[in-house]
């Protein structure tokens, strides 16, 4: 399957040119979503802090910044690039497949609104599909894996809880892949990336891969979803 990355941004007006051709493919719709028992015991992972942030990872970052922007109790939701270095953190060169990064999006939240749990639960239903091993529907290479990159050991210990939990529940029809690791830094990516699917509705990616996560949040998590979504940038 080709997928179309560019190789190189010359300019700032070229990224824009080939960002609507970012991941770009026709063979496969939008993941399907998988109804997952609410997280139980230490996968809850309760706090009386007034914000909490936990780095998740599971294919191109636009649908995964898309489905969070639009759940409650999440403060901020910023697309960029996690498991790799900072002076390979751009995103000619994350394409590559090479620097070690997952495109990744660092969710900053209000844990008195939403618990830990609760993201993990939306993660691994509608964000994305945790069975697919270094892909995400039509994009390939391990910028593309499943990962959950923690600010803790309370997060790390949580994230396995869960992921032992629902491997048990045997809610999906192949294992699961996540990986859970340390977060050792996250890099913000380049502002083109942020609010893209909120920008783009009409963008052919977007409108297959993305909006019917969003729509599959709203049917799943009424309670949870908001209509308008907190965005990077004001507008």
């Amino acid at each position: 399957m080709t997928i179309l990355k560019p190789a190189a941004l010359a300019s700032a007006a070229l990224c824009l040119a080939l960002a609507s051709f970012a991941c770009l493919s026709t063979a496969h719709a939008a993941e399907a979503a998988v109804a997952v028992p609410a997280p139980a015991g230490k996968a809850v992972l309760g706090s009386t802090a007034s914000s909490e942030t936990v780095v998740l990872a599971g294919g191109c970052f636009w649908g995964v910044q898309g489905v969070f922007q639009h759940t409650q109790g999440v403060l901020k939701a910023v697309s960029g690039y996690a498991g790799g270095k900072s002076d390979t953190a751009s995103y000619s060169m994350v394409s590559s497949g090479t620097t070690g990064h997952a495109e990744a999006v660092q969710v900053t939240y209000d844990p008195r609104k939403i618990s830990f749990g609760q993201l993990l639960q939306i993660y691994f239903s509608v964000a994305h599909d945790p069975t697919q091993l270094n892909r995400q529907g039509p994009d390939q290479g391990t910028q593309y894996r499943s990962a959950i990159f923690t600010a803790s050991d309370e997060q790390k210990q949580a994230a396995q809880a869960y992921i032992a939990q629902l491997n048990a529940a045997k809610v999906f029809s192949a294992p699961i892949v996540t990986q859970v690791a340390p977060l050792q830094g996250f890099y913000r990516a380049e502002d083109y990336h942020q609010d893209y699917a909120t920008l783009h509705p009409n963008q052919p990616y977007i409108a297959y891969n993305d909006l019917p996560k969003i729509g599959n949040l709203q049917k799943m998590y009424p309670a949870i979803y908001r209509a308008d979504p907190v965005l990077v940038f004001k507008r």
